[in-house]
């Protein structure tokens, strides 16, 4: 009973004679107060950024101008904008489906490593001859990369369905086993001259990009977006309806809000958690196969562990776990990622995408109480 009662934070100075009303949101607030708060939360990020771009010594306003301008400024910057955008698109979607059914998923990265990993494998073993068609190397390349992420999933989807093991700990921890196991084949098994990389992939295992068709259209000279943007586009509406037009997508949903409410109408909790982990782990294993076959063309670590797993974790819970939003907000992380190479101290970025998490996590206090100010002496 004591958590229905309002919280009064007094403010005893005579010159504000207020004080804080909070109590819990008893109802679902409207459905535009969400999106509201989560702006007002990037716009307090991004004043908390300016402030410490100008302890940094830079200009706040020319620093964001430059960030537009270098990645929206024209369709051969945005171009690479969206190739930046696309792995962290799929991660996003492989953290909103987990986080739905709150399973914290934190090993997106270590599962987009070995999607990374396993499409590499089906050029570089090889399982298919050098030779082979493109519409028959890219799709067991997809297949291959969904597989591994799948599989990276499902240990600690196994662990947390059977033993309860804390799965932010596990899926955390394999992100590190994830690394090590690349690097052993990078450095040795398939390392090109003892360099840091593997052989660059035949033709065709690489994806369509647009600039590919600069031939017979011209204006697509120069312009870098691959099959991959599409694979994430298609995988956030195909998400959508699973999530909010499917009985297994109200189960999903249903066994987040509510666990003991789910076990009552007869959910099958262990079978969600193994399932929902191991299609989280193989859209984040699409990203990593998207990446290397659409961007790197070879086997290396430094650009497929660029922590693109991690910030999928932000764009996940700024789109509220909604897929279709995630596209635009992945565009705009794609966006600074982009712009930041360009910006120093090169930390500024990562330090910006790291208030944006830290505020949009505070802002979630307003989606769960409601604060009013009062006037003392009078009611809420």
């Amino acid at each position: 009973m004591s958590e229905t009662l309002p919280i009064q934070t007094p403010l005893r100075n005579k010159r504000f004679p207020f004080h804080l009303n909070i109590e819990p949101r008893l109802s679902e607030p409207p459905r535009w107060y969400p999106v509201a708060v989560s702006l007002g939360a990037i716009l307090v990020a991004l004043i908390i950024g300016g402030i410490m771009i100008a302890f940094a010594g830079g200009d706040p306003f020319r620093s964001y101008l430059h960030i537009a301008e270098a990645s929206f400024g024209s369709i051969g910057v945005l171009s690479d904008t969206i190739v930046k955008a696309t792995p962290i698109l799929l991660t996003s979607l492989a953290c909103s489906i987990a986080f739905r059914m709150r399973l914290w998923n934190i090993g997106a990265e270590g599962q987009f490593i070995m999607g990374a990993f396993g499409a590499s494998a089906i050029v570089l073993t090889p399982i298919l001859p050098e030779n082979t068609p493109a519409w028959i190397f890219i799709p067991v390349m997809i297949l291959a990369g969904m597989l591994a992420g799948a599989l990276w999933g499902l240990i600690p989807g196994l662990l947390k369905a059977f033993l309860n093991v804390n799965e932010i700990i596990s899926s955390l921890m394999m992100n590190y086993i994830a690394i090590a196991w690349v690097n052993f084949f990078v450095f040795a098994v398939w390392t090109e001259g003892g360099f840091q990389m593997t052989h660059q992939f035949a033709r065709n295992a690489w994806l369509p990009r647009l600039l590919d068709y600069a031939s017979t259209i011209p204006v697509l000279r120069g312009l870098t977006t691959h099959l991959g943007f599409v694979f994430g586009v298609v995988a956030a509406v195909i998400l959508w309806i699973i999530i909010y037009r499917s009985r297994w997508g109200y189960e999903i949903r249903l066994i987040g809000d509510n666990k003991h409410a789910a076990q009552y109408a007869g959910i099958n909790i262990t079978s969600n958690i193994v399932l929902v982990m191991m299609v989280s782990g193989a859209l984040a294993g699409l990203g990593g196969m998207s990446e290397v076959a659409g961007v790197v063309h070879r086997l290396q670590t430094s650009p497929v562990a660029a922590g693109y797993g991690f910030t999928g974790i932000i764009v996940a819970w700024l789109a509220k776990l909604n897929p279709l939003v995630a596209i635009l907000v992945s565009i705009l992380f794609g966006a600074l990622i982009l712009a930041g190479r360009e910006i120093q101290p090169s930390g500024v970025p990562k330090m910006i995408q790291g208030v944006i998490l830290v505020c949009l996590i505070a802002s979630d206090y307003l989606l769960r109480y409601r604060v009013t100010i009062v006037r003392t002496g009078k009611e809420a």
